[in-house]
């Protein structure tokens, strides 16, 4: 869409959480700055999202405060509601975006949300793993675009390497990463398991690297990183750009279904996923990666029970894991490192 006369056509991006979809969504306002240089892109976020979105060039970035309450809200629609919004992809469709469109409806703005499809997606539930796939939620943010007369062709993901962090010194050998948490405790690997991979890939790499978030998560990568001596807790180390840096050199990363695995997707890291309760098929499996290929799951009865990770299993074990040993995860991760 070219602008009318000296007037910029301006779009307003809404998407507060979480990270796993903020990560994929940069590929579609990637793609979306590409096609459109001429186009004026504000998005709003949250805080500790921010920064990815400050990557992309020419994209002005909106945050809510750290208390994310009605009084910020309103106060980043002022701000926005200043620079002549004329378009408004709500790609997240919460109750605070739904606030942030209507608002920008009354003032006359064309409106476009993504469609979250939970019905269609829970239809899945208990169909074990041969489900076609869903609209990658990459692609479905695009198709928020093309609704407001803006659409782009399908993002590529690419490889990218970037400096590896000095703290983590310079790369000798083959390095993996390993990223065993997740936000719910439906897609986490048992640590039992969890401890017996991380022995196998000391023995097999030259280093190992444990992504991790805080507190217990944290107690785990340092119990490992005691453990074993080429193994390193990341967390705390460097910040999250750092570690996207780090990620991008490592020959293999291992994740849950995570925001690790969306990091990885960024920067094209080989990587092998492992599904519990969830499947990659509803649309969230890392971008650019093949399910077949990229994705471990075990084909029961019960799978999937759940699509975003909500709720709990059923029986007193998580059968979706019991089938996955740390040897099949590391057989994979050969293959895959042998196929980049």
């Amino acid at each position: 869409m070219k602008s009318s006369g000296n007037i910029r056509p301006h779009m307003l991006i809404v998407r507060f959480s979480a990270m796993g979809d903020v990560i994929m969504s940069l590929f579609a306002v990637s793609a979306l700055r590409k096609a459109y240089p001429d186009l004026k892109i504000t998005v709003a976020t949250k805080p500790k999202f921010a920064g990815f979105y400050a990557g992309i060039p020419d994209v002005e970035v909106l945050v809510l405060d750290k208390e994310g309450s009605l009084k910020s809200l309103f106060r980043l629609i002022r701000l926005a509601s200043r620079s002549g919004i004329g378009y408004v992809a709500d790609i997240h469709n919460s109750l605070r975006s739904r606030i942030v469109r209507y608002c920008f409806r009354l003032k006359g703005a064309k409106i476009a949300l993504f469609r979250k499809d939970r019905r269609e997606r829970g239809s899945i539930k208990g169909r074990g793993v041969d489900i076609p796939p869903f609209r990658h939620n990459v692609l479905k943010f695009c198709d928020v675009f093309a609704r407001l007369g803006f659409p782009v062709p399908d993002p590529e993901r690419q490889r990218v390497v970037k400096p590896v962090p000095e703290v983590f010194g310079s790369k000798t050998g083959r390095w993996i990463g390993y990223a065993p948490f997740a936000s719910k405790a439906m897609k986490i690997y048992p640590e039992d398991k969890a401890r017996i991979l991380v022995k196998m890939m000391s023995g097999s790499f030259d280093r190992v690297f444990i992504f991790s978030g805080p507190g217990h998560e944290l107690d785990f990568a340092r119990e490992m990183e005691e453990t074993f001596p080429n193994v390193t807790a990341v967390f705390g180390r460097t910040d999250i750009a750092g570690e996207i840096a780090l990620m991008s050199g490592l020959d293999a990363v291992v994740t849950m279904d995570s925001s690790s695995m969306h990091l990885a997707s960024l920067v094209g890291t080989p990587l092998v996923s492992v599904w519990g309760a969830t499947h990659p098929a509803a649309g969230f499996m890392g971008y650019g990666y093949d399910i077949g290929r990229n994705c471990i799951q075990t084909d029961i009865p019960c799978r999937p029970c759940s699509i975003y990770g909500e709720g709990q299993c059923r029986y007193d074990t998580m059968r979706c894991f019991d089938g996955i040993t740390p040897e099949m995860i590391m057989e994979r991760v050969r293959d895959v490192m042998e196929e980049s």
